[in-house]
């Protein structure tokens, strides 16, 4: 039942048994291929299995108890498609491991699944910048530890939440080449049943399959699916404090903001709960999880160790699913952020100016000590708290009536660099990209 609020169906498809079934056998078909090119097997043999692997459908349910058995799932999907070619069974998988079918496999799902992450993620940051851009001069109150801080504008803050996404997209885009490679190193990473020209057969079926190759097994070295859950654990934490902070503002006193669809209450018809925006913050609080789940995972014992393989594979597609459902979730939200400007006056006007009591010291700190200073300025406080219709304005004109203190503390004219922070690109510099 929960899947459509914390699942994703696109990523889902890309990561279910039947897709991981069909990158195992793409990378059996294309090992077969490239070792027929290199006369390692025959080349009817390799017709055979490429053409076997490209049509068999085996039933994940029916490949249950060969996984439980052996504890790794290629060895039933390499025994399905031996059976599938008959006499060319010998030269399937020939001088590979299972481990190197199921990463290599791994890692051709892994190539969509970031593309769909990096083409959402990059949507995404588009909408931001507008919105930002949007807004960039619209004054809002900031809040510091829960309580109202000073102004600054609604385009800076939402220009905040989308920077630390463009620098997700830049990371993501540094991490892709250690990440997307082929494992073909054989039972004990050494290679040695793999024969002479095993560098050329890596070129060569990397070359089929669209990823690149290392030098070095990673049978038992995870830091590269660590650092895709790392950024996985960042981009949700980024989307959840979008989240957070839209629960926030479009809480019924503030109401400063509206995104999404609200949800209905069974019993309360006046509530718009902030289902979608929530979801962000219990995505990233489970990615968060997860991720010191996973980074256990890299204790991995000598070769080969299926007590840390069987974390991964039970933790880290959760994670990519959340991720892009993040996405998904976000990119709703942007699109339907909008403002209302009436509310967030009225939570200027409620304040009396209070916020403004920062400004006002230094102001005076032009003309007197900073101590002084700071006396008036607390004693003005003292008298809008004691007067429920004075503001900080008119409280400090009357002790310093030679200055305009309604102009000088306007939002409006304190909001430092805010609009500007609201006009950052979001994107790479043309002479940044190589």
């Amino acid at each position: 039942m929960f899947q459509p609020l914390f699942g994703d169906a696109e990523m889902g498809a890309l990561l279910e048994d039947r897709a991981a079934i069909a990158a195992m056998l793409r990378a059996e078909a294309a090992l077969a291929q490239a070792q027929a090119r290199l006369g390692i097997i025959p080349e009817d043999a390799a017709s055979a299995i490429a053409a076997a692997a490209g049509s068999l459908r085996p039933d994940p349910v029916a490949l249950g108890p060969g996984v439980a058995r052996a504890g790794i799932a290629a060895q039933p999907v390499i025994a399905a498609l031996k059976e599938a070619v008959g006499v060319h069974a010998a030269w399937v998988h020939f001088g590979a491991t299972s481990q190197d079918i199921v990463d290599t496999g791994l890692v051709l799902q892994l190539t969509e699944a970031t593309a769909l992450l990096r083409d959402r993620l990059s949507r995404l940051i588009a909408l931001l910048s507008e919105k930002a851009a949007k807004y960039a001069d619209l004054p809002i109150p900031a809040h510091t530890r829960f309580q109202t801080a000073a102004p600054t504008t609604l385009g800076a803050k939402i220009a905040i939440w989308a920077a630390p996404l463009q620098r997700q997209s830049e990371r993501l885009e540094q991490l892709l080449p250690r990440l997307l490679v082929l494992s073909l190193f054989g039972a004990a990473g050494s290679a040695a049943a793999l024969g002479p020209q095993v560098d050329r057969l890596r070129q060569d079926m990397a070359d089929r399959l669209g990823i690149g190759v290392t030098e070095m097994p990673w049978h038992s070295s995870r830091d590269n699916i660590a650092e895709l859950a790392g950024w996985l654990a960042m981009l949700t934490g980024a989307l959840g404090k979008v989240g957070v902070d839209l629960v926030l503002l479009s809480q019924s006193e503030l109401a400063q903001l509206s995104a999404g669809t609200g949800g209905a209450s069974s019993t309360m018809p006046q509530k718009s709960n902030p289902v979608a925006a929530e979801t962000l913050v219990t995505l990233a609080r489970l990615n968060a999880g997860d991720l010191g789940t996973l980074h256990q995972a890299m204790v991995h014992a000598n070769e080969r160790d299926g007590s840390a393989l069987g974390i991964e594979w039970s933790v880290f597609p959760a994670m990519l699913e959340r991720a892009a459902a993040s996405l998904r979730i976000a990119l709703d939200l942007a699109a339907t952020l909008r403002a209302d400007e009436d509310r967030i006056a009225q939570g200027f006007a409620a304040d009396r100016g209070v916020m403004m009591s920062e400004t006002a010291g230094f102001i005076l700190c032009r003309e007197m000590p900073r101590a002084e200073a700071l006396t008036i300025v607390a004693q003005a406080l003292r008298e809008v708290e004691a007067s429920p219709d004075l503001t900080l304005a008119a409280a400090l004109s009357r002790v310093r009536p030679d200055h305009d203190w309604a102009s000088l503390l306007a939002p409006e004219v304190n909001i430092g660099q805010a609009a500007e922070i609201a006009r950052q690109p979001q994107s790479p510099r043309e002479d940044d990209q190589t």
